[in-house]
């Protein structure tokens, strides 16, 4: 199976939460090798315990994981780490303060062997919406956010929860078309933020999923046009966040299908893996029901 990495970029304004985000993310890889991207190591100081290695270019991280800087060439950075022995299972790219993650993804579409598996942008629900109306950061925050896929709310311990809730609504009529969860300490599941793993030929979730959030298989998968499915997953409500999985065509193609938000991809394989699919999302906001009527076909 020839299969493309999956690349998360990861935005959103300083002091929005990415580092701790992203420390959350490597200490509960569990055996799934993620790369990190940095502009610089400075950039993203990562828990001193969880560093085995450290030279100029990379550090080391425990349970298989790397940090590499990228300085201002991410291309050379993504296509030395293709070559990378193990090849990682997913590279997340943590973009400035500043930047536009938006435009850092464009970037990933024209890459061999990789592939966009999404846009996360994080938050801050203390000062989101000052930020938003601001002289001089307005338009970089309303930016950052309308090019998300998924938006991460944080540091929603620090607010009331209706002021959690009314910050929800605020961030949906910004972007309508994102998935938007919350959290505290960047504590959410990583497969949430990464999607889902391909383990022995099955779709499966990393094992995380805690009280906040669904994760179920669907193997009863009839033959259908994989790009109306996808579009009807994404796009349907059904309460998806992230989905991962194979299908397979009336003409008998192998399919994998990734979905976070309402963005989709649908990549032809090579391969005779059984049809699965892994979907993701908040507690009790999966319409199983429906999802299970499109999968029958």
């Amino acid at each position: 199976m020839n299969q493309e990495i999956p690349v998360i970029v990861i935005g959103g304004y300083l002091g929005a939460g990415k580092t701790t985000l992203v420390n959350h993310l490597l200490r509960n890889a569990d055996g799934c090798r993620i790369a990190i991207l940095v502009n610089e190591f400075g950039d993203l100081p990562i828990d001193s315990d969880l560093i085995e290695a450290q030279d100029d270019e990379m550090i080391a991280i425990s349970g298989g994981c790397i940090c590499c800087s990228f300085g201002s060439d991410m291309t050379s950075a993504l296509i030395k780490l293709s070559s990378h022995n193990p090849v990682p299972n997913y590279v997340v790219i943590e973009a400035s303060g500043v930047a536009m993650p938006g435009a850092v993804a464009d970037n990933i579409s024209f890459l061999e062997g990789f592939s966009l598996a999404g846009v996360v942008v994080l938050a801050d629900s203390e000062c989101i919406q000052a930020q938003a109306v601001d002289e001089y950061l307005g338009d970089t925050i309303l930016r950052q956010l309308s090019g998300a896929d998924l938006i991460v709310q944080t540091k929603i311990d620090l607010i009331s929860p209706q002021m959690v809730s009314n910050v929800c609504s605020w961030l949906t009529s910004v972007n309508p078309k994102a998935q938007i969860v919350a959290t505290a300490q960047g504590k959410l599941p990583p497969e949430v933020i990464l999607g889902v793993e391909m383990v022995a030929g099955q779709p499966q979730s990393s094992g995380h999923a805690d009280a906040g959030y669904d994760s179920t298989v669907f193997t009863e998968i009839a033959p259908c046009d994989p790009d109306c499915l996808a579009k009807e997953l994404a796009t349907g409500g059904l309460g998806i966040i992230r989905s991962k999985g194979f299908v397979t065509d009336y003409a008998g193609q192998k399919w994998l299908i990734q979905i976070v938000g309402e963005r989709y991809d649908v990549t032809p394989m090579v391969s005779s893996e059984q049809d699965g699919m892994v979907c993701i999302g908040r507690k009790g906001a999966l319409d199983l029901g429906a999802i299970g009527v499109i999968f029958a076909g």
